[in-house]
């Protein structure tokens, strides 16, 4: 068992969990307690204890269930619920409606009891938050926190096919950091890693809930925009480049005028004017070449390009 796993008694009927709690803390746990609901939201937030053992005040009811999972964070903790046999289906309901892993334990439980259904319930949620782990890992990029290449190539495809069920605006936009070889040439790798983590982090700071990003691999970097036209599309783009830029000189330890910089180039889709998300990429890497050979560190809508 790890020791550094916290346990919060939540005694809420104000019986006094005794026994319970010497149990525990014989067993090695990091045991809190608290008998009010105002005390129980205030650790929940201040601790983020790893298992809960909750003596309801409501019988079934699922608002203390909710504090638990509201008050906690983004990784709730595991519950442990202690109940009465009459009320064991209101609970269950309870406890299912707030997606939490869970147990149910009988009021009469033995310390002996309680101890091991919580070892085996966080045992439960490690291998739990494992795997969950090892899910993000498959799907974002370690260094930047973005997509992966076929994570994103999957957002992509479902953000267009809902734009053109709905009929709402969408836009690509595709990024390449001019010059980066130089980087790794005057610099170590490590100074180029640092590039890229620093320009992951700009993306993601320019991301709505419903936007996703990923890194397409190396220094290319791409952000697809749903309900997004050109002019908004366009306000992104000279955002985005111009904190890129800002990142020169000191906040990177870069010496000697090493600039960073950034080529942009986007493409938009009305629900209705391309024929697949096939040539709404290849507009927007078309843009991003124009941006190029116009000298980089810029902005490129392909629809404002001269064609043939």
């Amino acid at each position: 068992m790890d020791q550094a796993q916290k346990i919060l008694l939540c005694d809420h009927r104000g019986q006094g969990f005794g026994a319970v709690l010497a149990g525990l803390r014989a067993a090695g746990w990091d045991v809190a307690e608290s008998g009010r609901l105002e005390d129980t939201a205030q650790s929940l937030a201040s601790l983020q204890p790893d298992l809960v053992l909750l003596d309801p005040l409501i019988e079934g009811g699922s608002s203390e269930v909710q504090l638990v999972r509201q008050a906690s964070g983004t990784t709730p903790p595991a519950l442990l619920y202690q109940v009465e046999g009459a009320w064991r289906e209101e609970a269950l309901a309870a406890l299912r409606e707030n997606e939490l892993q869970f147990d149910l334990v009988p009021r009469h439980a033995t310390p002996g009891e309680i101890v091991w259904r919580a070892e085996r319930l966080l045992a439960q949620r490690r291998s739990g938050l494992e795997v969950e782990e090892l899910r993000r890992r498959a799907l974002f990029d370690e260094r930047t926190e973005l997509l992966r290449p076929k994570a994103f190539e999957q957002r992509l495809v479902e953000h267009f096919a809902a734009a053109e069920r709905h009929h709402f605006p969408l836009a690509l936009v595709i990024l390449d950091l001019d010059h980066f070889g130089e980087f790794n040439k005057r610099r170590d790798h490590t100074f180029g890693d640092l590039v890229i983590a620093r320009v992951g982090g700009v993306i993601r700071r320019n991301l709505r809930t419903e936007d996703a990003a990923g890194r397409l691999g190396g220094d290319e970097f791409a952000v697809v925009l749903p309900y997004t036209g050109a002019v908004e599309a366009a306000k992104v783009v000279r955002r985005m480049r111009d904190e890129i830029a800002a990142l020169n000189g000191p906040l990177l330890g870069a010496s000697g005028g090493l600039s960073i910089a950034a080529s942009l180039g986007f493409e938009t889709f009305d629900g209705g004017d391309l024929d697949s998300v096939g040539t709404l990429r290849a507009h927007a890497e078309r843009a991003l070449r124009a941006a190029k050979e116009a000298g980089g560190d810029r902005g490129m809508y392909y629809r404002s390009l001269a064609r043939d």
